[in-house]
């Protein structure tokens, strides 16, 4: 049983290493500005963006993008088909935002 879960946690990391790199990719392919580096160097399920409240909440208002405000984005929730449009979507956010 020990086995079996170790190998389930094998895919999981590794599937989130993967969704890391698709948007990593997309972000440098969308020439979306800043370094995006720490989405690769990060660990875990949710990776901190640096992005500002008001730019969280173009993602969720606008793209239906949902993350928290403080820019915590779970990277379970990103593919290799849906990487491109949150590349973009963050784009639009930092270009387009209003800042208070």
């Amino acid at each position: 049983m020990r086995t079996e879960w170790e190998d389930c946690l094998k895919q999981m990391h590794g599937r989130i290493r993967r969704a890391r790199s698709y948007l990593h990719t997309a972000l440098k392919m969308a020439n979306v500005p800043g370094n995006w580096d720490h989405i690769l160097s990060q660990n875990g399920m949710f990776s901190y963006t640096g992005l500002t409240k008001a730019q969280c909440e173009v993602l969720i208002e606008k793209h239906h993008i949902y993350l928290l405000k403080s820019g915590r984005i779970s990277m379970c929730g990103i593919t290799e088909t849906n990487a491109k449009y949150v590349a973009h979507s963050i784009k639009d956010a930092i270009e387009n935002a209003k800042e208070n």
